[in-house]
């Protein structure tokens, strides 16, 4: 038998079934009294009635269904732009399928429900406001589309608030509004790296905001013939008008002072090798002492004079305009070891840190004012009438090796550090290092890859100065040696 006589036997037999089916009907109507005439009303009226029947049935089952949905109690917590948001919740996938979150995607988030019912609702949400999600779903097949609308509003980033107007060209003693510089040094004579230096300086949010100059200032040098590393940082007064030029000539002051008597000077060599083969010698310390005197206290001396000459060549202005901070550092690596100089009035941070040995110095202490929040100044003449002032100011260590040295402005060590305490405090440099090499990743700010010959640390740093700390807007400036 052929497959086309099979299909003539089935189609035989289905019209036997239906004509068996009829006449059942019709037997049935008869019996009940139905006349000829009334069997086609009936047959309508009896479809019309089951069909109803079978549709009010399936809405039942489909409003029983959305009111179990409803008594979830699906509520959406608010977020905050570009900040990881996640819900998390379950839905009855037994009753339910084809379920979507309509809107999500369009607000930079992603809906995400497994074979359990798990649900997920994740992402950084890419714009503020009031929204409104709905919840897709089917109930019983052939059904239309059931929908849950979930409300959600997330607020402006705070970062967002912020305005970034570019401070005026034609102001007196205009400066960029950020400034980066690296200094690659190149190996010694046995081939082994040696220390680069890598800096950034980027004005404040709350100077941004007005746009406002950039108050802060660095300065670095390396000296390939002698090899000595000089590196500043100054911070100038907020609230003096023209601290942004104090600060750019402290440092370069300093810097230049410092070339100059770094370049050739055996005899401050000599008196370093001298106390190093005899620290307990107070003959050789005091020989010591009175060079670094004359190259890192002068130095200061040289940067307040350099100031207040610019000061005296502005007819409209006071000394007390030019305000600023000044820290700067001198470091040269001998056969025995690293030695640091260093100088510091005012408040911020210079550390030299050893991760390996687990220790943090202080390169001097921050300077407070009279009232909380206020530092002393370079610009402050009873600075250098302070007969404490060698001792406060000036450092001088000696040590095998460091990791990093660091001088910063408070823009920086304020947020990090938040105390003179933690400034002590090892575990809080170490914070702060791993912080620097891994970045901000909940700003998608990247860290600082402090490797050797790596230029583009500078571009690193400057990036990474943008962390957002609440109330904390002030300019930041970083200078590492490493």
């Amino acid at each position: 038998m052929d497959r086309k006589q099979r299909m003539a036997m089935r189609k035989s037999a289905m019209a036997g079934r239906l004509n068996d089916a009829a006449r059942a009907i019709d037997a049935a109507m008869e019996k009940a009294g139905i006349s000829p005439s009334q069997k086609g009303e009936f047959l309508d009226w009896t479809i019309a009635s089951l069909w109803s029947n079978f549709r009010e049935e399936r809405m039942n089952q489909r409003i029983m269904i959305e009111n179990e949905i409803r008594q979830l109690g699906l509520r959406f917590p608010n977020g905050t732009v570009k900040k990881e948001y996640a819900v998390f919740f379950e839905l009855p996938t037994d009753k339910i399928s084809d379920i979507k979150l309509s809107g999500a995607e369009e607000l930079g988030l992603n809906f995400s429900i497994d074979e359990d019912g798990k649900c997920s609702l994740t992402g950084k949400p890419a714009s503020a406001g009031d929204f409104t999600l709905r919840l897709r779903y089917n109930t019983i097949e052939g059904e239309p589309s059931s929908e849950l609308s979930i409300p959600v509003a997330f607020n402006p980033n705070p970062r967002d608030l912020w305005k970034n107007i570019p401070t005026d060209e034609n102001i007196p003693y205009y400066k960029p509004d950020s400034d980066s510089a690296y200094i690659k040094v190149e190996v010694d004579e046995a081939g082994e790296p040696k220390k680069d230096i890598v800096a950034a300086s980027r004005r404040g949010r709350s100077h941004a905001q007005e746009g406002k100059a950039r108050d802060d200032h660095f300065s670095l040098y390396h000296c390939d013939k002698s090899d000595w590393y000089i590196m500043a940082v100054a911070d100038g007064a907020g609230s003096a008008k023209y601290s942004r030029k104090g600060s750019e000539v402290a440092c370069k002051t300093v810097i230049d002072h410092c070339k100059e008597l770094l370049l050739d000077n055996p005899a401050f060599e000599s008196s370093i090798r001298e106390y190093e083969s005899d620290r307990d010698n107070n003959e050789k310390r005091t020989t010591l002492t009175r060079n670094i005197i004359d190259i890192i206290y002068k130095g200061a001396m040289k940067a307040h004079e350099a100031v207040k000459k610019v000061a005296e060549a502005n007819e409209e202005a006071k000394l007390k305009d030019f305000a600023t901070t000044l820290m700067f550092a001198v470091c040269k690596k001998y056969e025995f070891g690293w030695f640091i100089a260093s100088f510091w009035v005012g408040d911020g941070a210079m550390c030299l840190f050893d991760a390996e040995n687990k220790t943090a110095k202080l390169l001097g202490t921050p300077d407070e004012g009279e009232f909380s929040g206020q530092t002393r100044f370079l610009t402050m003449p009873e600075i250098f009438r302070d007969p404490e002032v060698v001792a406060k100011r000036l450092r001088m260590a000696i040590v095998p090796d460091f990791t990093a040295l660091f001088l910063m402005s408070d823009g920086i060590s304020d947020p990090m550090f938040e105390t003179d305490v933690n400034l002590r405090d090892y575990s809080k440099w170490e914070e702060f290092y791993n912080r620097l090499k891994t970045g901000f990743p909940e700003d998608e700010i990247g860290g600082v890859d402090l490797s050797d010959d790596n230029e583009e640390a500078k571009d690193q740093l400057l990036k990474w100065l943008d962390f957002w700390s609440p109330g904390n807007h002030d300019d930041r400036t970083i200078v590492i040696l490493y």
